[in-house]
């Protein structure tokens, strides 16, 4: 080993001392049963709340300069979601703790038998750059409401909303049970290798499978909530002006630069044209004839995003609108592109970007099989006044999650579990669901001793079958 790997060595060591330390102590304060209370879980709640009340404009001026996005977007996209969703489960955690009887039978007579959600330890949740508020948040308030100790990882890519978090949410929490860990790649790695007992990760599926890999080695569960391309059906039978202007909000909200973002269109071939010219008056009414001047319209994240979206304009099709950007600011205006190269790089990966590929289609028929061409999506869109189109999509295509006539809006439903299926993510959280993931269901047989029948004790007569087989 050379002098300067030595030295790289006692550095990322150096960097990640204090975050291992820091987990030791999260998993003592688990140990020690604090966390386990109602009390304690709707403490750390409603001091969850009260941090995102208190610090809304720190948090949204946060995400505005790591993301050059407007302040709307910010609170909007980042915090009335969290904050809808932490007053649900408060209003309902009481009984989501509560046991869950089930028949015991009559052969376990007397007894009760019931489900108990016991926490399920010490768990790490990494959150991803893009929603840097809302995707730890989330996990977060989830995590707390299953009596879980919890290590949060902000995205280093997102620093000055890492930053708030890390100073101030300590302050309206238990400190002890829940560590915000700051740092880059060396310290999740270092955090990765620590044996947690669940790991909740947002991202790239390319990391994604990083993230199970590391988990395997120490048989820790997972929840990934990845991506993919989520289509959007425009069926012939529909209102294109609701539709346009829903879809192109989704699609360059952020920039583009969310999961379930409409990554390409897929467009009835009788109503394509007019909806190119719909989506086109959208983006003018929405941004102005400069969307660069827009206080309304975002920026990418970092140069390298910025250099791959623009280099999936390559050979993508006919820029239909758009087209234009500029390194310095990272900016990519809304584009739609037409005459769509199905081959193209546009079309294998998540986009990612402010990019709108349209593609028409024959019919349903047609939208179905370009959807099952590609690996299942995080969400799948479709605009329709037809019941028996509803009816097929539903029942013709695995998502996800799906949302008729509109974009994005089904995150915002507390009751609805949110997350992938296949490529596009494991496991779910939003509302019972995310306190479903971050517990386990242990069952729990409760029996008396008398009386004390001799059928199921040696020696097995043939009494004892034939009374057992009538019971049985």
């Amino acid at each position: 080993m050379t002098a300067s790997q030595t030295e790289s060595n006692s550095l990322a060591d150096a960097s990640t001392e204090e975050p291992l330390q820091r987990v030791a102590s999260v998993k003592r304060a688990y140990r020690s049963g604090t966390t386990r209370s109602l009390a304690w879980r709707r403490a750390q709640l409603e001091g969850l709340l009260a941090f995102i009340e208190d610090k809304e404009e720190l948090l949204t001026e946060a995400g505005a300069q790591d993301l050059g996005k407007p302040l709307f977007e910010c609170w909007l996209g980042e915090l009335v979601v969290v904050k809808a969703e932490i007053e649900y489960t408060l209003k309902h955690l009481k009984k989501w703790t509560r046991p869950r009887r089930v028949a015991a039978g009559l052969v376990q007579q007397p007894a009760r038998a019931y489900v108990v959600q016991e926490p399920k330890g010490t768990v790490l949740i990494i959150g991803p750059w893009n929603y840097p508020a809302q995707l730890v948040l989330l996990p977060l308030m989830a995590a707390v409401s299953g009596g879980n100790s919890v290590v949060l990882k902000p995205s280093e890519l997102a620093p000055h909303t890492s930053a708030v978090i890390a100073e101030w949410l300590p302050r309206y929490v238990d400190n002890e049970a829940i560590a915000v860990i700051e740092g880059g790649i060396e310290v999740s790695q270092a955090l990765l290798s620590e044996p947690f007992d669940h790991i909740f990760f947002t991202g790239s599926t390319n990391i994604g499978r990083i993230v199970m890999q590391e988990a395997a080695k120490n048989l820790t569960p997972v929840t990934l909530e990845l991506g993919g391309k989520s289509p959007c059906i425009i069926d012939y039978d529909v209102d294109l002006v609701a539709a346009a202007r829903r879809v192109t909000w989704a699609k360059f909200f952020n920039a583009g630069q969310t999961c379930v973002s409409p990554d390409y269109i897929l467009v009835d071939k009788r109503v394509a044209g007019q909806f190119v010219e719909e989506v086109k008056k959208c983006i003018r009414n929405f941004y102005g004839e400069d969307p660069q001047e827009s206080p309304d319209f975002g920026r990418i994240i970092n140069d390298r995003h910025f250099a791959r979206v623009v280099g999936l304009m390559e050979g993508a099709g006919n820029i239909l609108h758009g087209g234009s950007h500029d390194a310095n600011s990272r900016y990519i205006s809304p584009t739609v592109i037409g005459d769509v190269n199905l081959d193209a790089e546009i079309m294998q990966d998540e986009i990612f970007g402010p990019l709108m590929p349209i593609i028409p289609i024959q019919d349903l028929d047609d939208a179905v099989d370009q959807i099952k061409s590609r690996p299942k999506p995080l969400a799948l869109y479709l605009f329709t006044k037809r019941r028996s189109a509803k009816r097929f999509i539903l029942e013709n295509t695995s998502s996800g999650g799906l949302a008729i006539n509109d974009c994005m809006a089904h995150l915002a439903v507390p009751g609805l579990p949110f997350g992938g299926i296949g490529e596009s993510g494991i496991g779910s959280y939003h509302g019972e669901a995310g306190f479903l993931t971050f517990t386990h269901a242990k069952s729990v047989l409760d029996k008396g001793t008398f009386p004390d029948p001799s059928l199921r004790y040696p020696p097995y007569t043939e009494s004892n079958r034939r009374w057992a087989r009538r019971l049985m």
